[in-house]
């Protein structure tokens, strides 16, 4: 299935990931962002960032737990950024698959 984000036309799967993580942009990211209802900070960035650098470093995508000791961000300030489901929220805006620790 094909999106449009940004004026790109990109892959995502049937959850609305991309589907070639290597695709995603910022302009990209804050369009998935608006679309989730999320308004992007520099808090909002700094998770999303860390959490594409983490993919790039391990492969998969973190939980956040990991995400919280990576960026020094606590849990609950995830939580309060990313209300109903931080970490699906993270890795959708970052461009990267959902974590296995997500239903």
């Amino acid at each position: 299935m094909e999106t449009n984000y940004a004026g790109e036309t990109v892959a995502v799967n049937e959850d609305g990931f991309l589907a070639d993580p290597s695709k995603w942009t910022p302009a990209i990211g804050g369009a998935i962002a608006v679309e989730l209802g999320v308004a992007m900070s520099p808090q909002h960035w700094t998770a999303v960032n860390t959490a594409r650098e983490e993919f790039v470093g391990a492969g998969a995508s973190p939980g956040l737990r990991r995400l919280a000791k990576k960026s020094g961000m606590p849990i609950k300030a995830f939580y309060d950024l990313f209300p109903d489901g931080p970490a699906k929220k993270i890795a959708r805006i970052a461009g990267i698959p959902k974590p296995k620790s997500c239903l």
